[in-house]
C-alpha cells in the first residue's frame, strides 16, 4: 500500500511540459508542496497550443498523436481528468499522389479477429501502396523483428534493413515515412532497438497498442486541470517565471531557487527541461563530482526539426480526418476541422524527419506544402486559401542513433534532493510525449525513494496479445 508523504516537503519542478507536468502531479498526488514553474505564460511546453497572431488563430504547436502503447502519457491524462477525451482511431490511409488510396489496421478474415501480431496482415497484403516484392521483403522484416533485438545493439535501422533486403518501396513507403516520420530521423541516425521497439509496440503487440489517440481540442486545453490539481494538495503553479540558477544550502538541507521574480525556497528540486535548456543552466549550478560527466552526456545529444503548415480554405478539400502522404516531402494530413471540430475548413501538415523543408524560406516552404497537397486532393487546385500559418520547431525532437543509451542520465542528478525529467532521460523510449511523461513519473519515484517511501508512479506496458506472448520481449 502506497504511503503519503508529510505535506510539510516541499519540490520545486522547474519545467512545465509533459515531463514537468508528470513529475508536479504525481508528487503533488504522493503528498508533497509542489511549485511547478514555467517561464512561458502557458502550460506544456513543446507539446502545446497557442494564439498564432499572423491568422489569430489558436494552433498546437505541432501536430502531438500517442498509441495505445504510451500508458504513461495516458496515466498522466487520466490523473488531471481528460483521458476520456482522447479520440482515438486504428485506422490509417496512405495516400498516394493522384489519389489512390491504401488503408493500413486491424482487420477480419472471414469474420474472425486475427490475433497478434496478426491482426494488421490482411490489409497490408492488399494495400495498393506496395508491390508484391515490397510485402514479402516487409514480411520478412516483420518476421525478423519478432525476434528480440538486442538492447545493446549498436547498428542503424538502415544497415538493418539493407542486411535484410528491404525493397525500394518498402524503405520509401514504409520505413522511411512510417517509421522514420515516427522517430524523427533520417534511417541511418535511427538505432536498431529503438526502431525495433516502435516496430513491436505499434504493429505487432496489439491491437490497442497501435491505435493512434488524437487530442479533440487544442493541447494547452489538455492541461487545464493541472493547475487546480496541484492547488488542491497545497502547491502553486508560477507561469512566466525564468530560472536564473540554484544554490543548495547545505546548513537548511534546502534549495535556493533564484528567478527573475524572485526566490523560492524548496527541500527537493526537479528539473523537467529540454537536453539544451539543461546544458544552458548547468553555469549556473553548483560544482559537484558529478556535473562534468552530466555535461558529456548532454553534448552527445542532437536537435531534428519538425515543421507544420497550417492551412485554411474556403471549403472541404478531404473527407478524411487524416491521412499518410506517400512519396512527397510533406508526410501527414491532419483535417483539423473534423478532429477538434473547428469553424472553417483548417487543414495541418506535418513534415518530419527533414532538414532540408525547415531551411525553406517560408513562401517556398507554403508553395511546395500547397502543391504536393494538390496532389493528393484534387478539390484544393478549386479552393481559396484564406489564411496560412507556417510552424519551423527546430528543437523538436532529439535524435536516437546507434549508442545513444550510453548519454542517457537517469532520474539522479549529481546534486543533493535534485532528480532530472525530461523525454531525453533514460526512459527506454525514443523522443516522444510517452518518454517524458515516463520520466516525470521515474524522477517522482526517485524523490519518494530517497525519502524512504515507495510510491509506484510508472504505469506497466501494456501486455502482448495472441501470439505475441509466447515470445519473448527482450533480450
Amino acid at each position: 500500500m502506497s504511503e503519503s508523504l508529510d505535506n510539510s516537503r516541499s519540490v520545486t519542478v522547474i519545467g512545465g511540459g509533459v515531463a514537468g507536468m508528470s513529475a508536479a502531479c504525481a508528487l503533488a498526488e504522493a503528498g508533497l508542496r509542489v511549485a511547478l514553474v514555467e517561464r512561458r505564460g502557458y502550460l506544456g511546453g513543446r507539446a502545446s497550443s497557442y494564439l498564432h497572431p499572423g491568422v489569430n488563430e489558436v494552433i498546437d504547436n505541432c501536430q502531438h498523436v500517442l498509441f495505445g502503447c504510451c500508458t504513461n502519457l495516458v496515466g498522466f491524462y487520466r490523473r488531471v481528468g481528460v483521458a476520456d477525451r482522447i479520440h482515438w482511431t486504428s485506422d490509417m490511409t496512405m495516400i498516394e499522389p493522384g489519389g489512390r488510396r491504401s488503408h493500413l489496421g486491424p482487420s477480419k478474415f472471414a469474420g474472425i479477429e486475427l490475433p497478434a501480431p496478426l491482426h494488421g496482415l490482411p490489409k497490408l497484403l492488399s494495400a495498393h501502396a506496395f508491390s508484391l516484392a515490397d510485402k514479402i521483403a516487409l514480411a520478412r522484416a516483420f518476421s525478423a523483428l519478432m525476434r528480440p533485438v538486442p538492447a545493446y545493439s549498436r547498428e542503424s535501422l538502415d544497415a538493418w534493413l539493407r542486411r535484410h533486403g528491404q525493397t525500394r518501396g518498402a524503405m520509401e513507403r514504409f520505413w522511411r515515412l512510417v517509421i522514420a516520420s515516427a522517430l524523427n530521423a533520417d534511417l541511418e541516425a535511427i538505432s536498431l532497438p529503438y526502431a525495433a521497439k516502435v516496430i513491436r509496440e505499434l504493429f505487432m503487440n496489439s491491437t490497442f497498442a497501435g491505435s493512434m489517440g488524437m487530442s479533440p481540442v487544442p493541447l494547452s486545453e489538455l492541461y487545464v486541470g493541472v493547475a487546480p490539481f496541484i492547488e488542491g494538495r497545497g502547491g502553486c503553479v508560477h507561469l512566466n517565471t525564468f530560472l536564473e540558477g540554484a544554490e543548495w544550502d547545505e546548513a537548511a538541507g534546502q534549495w535556493r531557487i533564484r528567478t527573475r521574480a524572485g526566490e523560492l525556497v524548496s527541500d527537493f528540486l526537479v528539473f523537467a527541461l529540454p537536453f539544451e535548456a539543461t546544458e544552458q543552466l548547468l553555469p549556473q549550478m553548483p560544482a559537484v563530482e558529478g556535473k562534468p560527466e552530466l555535461e558529456r552526456k548532454i553534448e552527445h545529444h542532437e536537435h531534428w526539426p519538425i515543421c507544420s503548415v497550417h492551412l485554411w480554405f474556403d471549403r472541404e478539400i478531404t473527407e478524411l480526418e487524416h491521412a499518410l502522404l506517400l512519396d512527397r516531402e510533406i508526410h501527414w494530413m491532419y483535417n483539423q476541422s473534423r478532429l477538434q471540430h473547428r469553424g472553417g475548413h483548417y487543414v495541418e501538415l506535418v513534415v518530419s524527419a527533414t532538414r532540408a523543408f525547415a531551411a525553406l524560406s517560408r513562401e517556398d516552404a507554403i508553395r511546395q506544402a500547397l502543391a504536393e497537397l494538390a496532389e493528393f486532393f484534387p478539390a484544393v487546385a478549386s479552393a481559396k486559401l484564406e489564411k496560412v500559418a507556417l510552424v519551423k520547431e527546430v528543437r523538436a525532437t532529439f535524435g536516437v542513433p546507434p549508442g545513444i543509451d550510453e548519454w542517457r542520465p537517469h532520474a539522479v542528478s549529481p546534486w543533493p534532493n535534485c532528480f532530472l525529467a525530461g523525454d531525453w532521460v533514460a526512459t527506454g523510449w525514443p523522443s516522444t510525449m510517452e518518454s517524458a511523461a515516463r520520466s516525470g513519473h521515474l524522477a517522482a519515484e526517485a524523490l519518494c525513494h530517497s525519502l524512504g517511501k515507495q510510491r509506484a508512479f510508472l504505469e506497466p506496458d501494456l501486455k502482448p496479445e495472441g501470439l505475441m506472448t509466447f515470445l519473448p520481449i527482450s533480450s
